[in-house]
């Protein structure tokens, strides 16, 4: 069985239109299911679905016309070490998003370069593994997110730290939120109005630009 598996990898890597086309399946599948089946499903966010796929198919295309040069791994760590600094001068991209991102790299890069000879059945393990973890780790774990919404509150009298509990239950009557704790942003004496965030556990985040280094106060 071993030396027929090998006997095939070695009529394929003697075609390079045939290696390149059963390469490029394979990493398209992944990608499909990395993508569309898990980011898009979950997430509803086309506006980088786009730019997945491209990213994917342009380094794969890069790496495999390159691979026969014998620079393999300087190349991919090359490539590792700009895209680490990479980032969007016009938009903000969310850390999920540059995470799909990376996995997008990474299975071009691995697909395109991965010996077959000697990697073959490793190669594949490799792309489960990725798949496997992102499908438990991106919201099959059970954890809630920390979510805040900004609020513009009128109750002064119950702003003392005294009156946190209060304060809080008043919250939750108000919004229907199951608010935890707040954060202070400004207090105006003068209209008796104070911006507060308000915190509270959702599935999902529910905010766009969070603090994490907000304590209680």
């Amino acid at each position: 069985m071993e030396i027929a598996l090998q006997q095939i990898v070695k009529s394929i890597e003697q075609n390079i239109i045939l290696e390149f086309g059963l390469r490029y399946a394979f990493n398209i599948v992944v990608t499909f299911v990395l993508i569309r089946t898990f980011y898009y499903a979950r997430h509803k966010n086309k506006d980088f679905v786009f730019t997945f796929f491209l990213f994917n198919s342009v380094l794969f295309l890069i790496c495999f016309l390159l691979s026969s040069t014998k620079i393999e791994l300087g190349f991919s760590f090359g490539l590792f070490a700009i895209f680490s600094i990479f980032r969007y001068r016009t938009v903000t991209v969310p850390v999920r998003e540059m995470g799909y991102f990376f996995l997008t790299v990474t299975v071009g890069i691995i697909n395109a370069l991965a010996n077959l000879s000697d990697t073959l059945l490793l190669l594949i393990i490799c792309n489960i593994i990725i798949l496997m973890l992102t499908y438990i780790l991106d919201g099959h774990l059970g954890l809630e997110h920390e979510s805040f919404e900004e609020i513009s509150y009128d109750r002064m009298d119950l702003i003392q730290p005294e009156k946190r509990n209060e304060m809080l239950r008043n919250l939750r009557e108000r919004t229907g939120l199951s608010i935890h704790r707040v954060k202070f942003q400004k207090i105006d004496f003068s209209k008796n109005v104070v911006s507060l965030h308000a915190f509270y556990y959702t599935q999902e985040n529910e905010s766009t630009d969070q603090d994490s280094s907000d304590n209680d106060d």
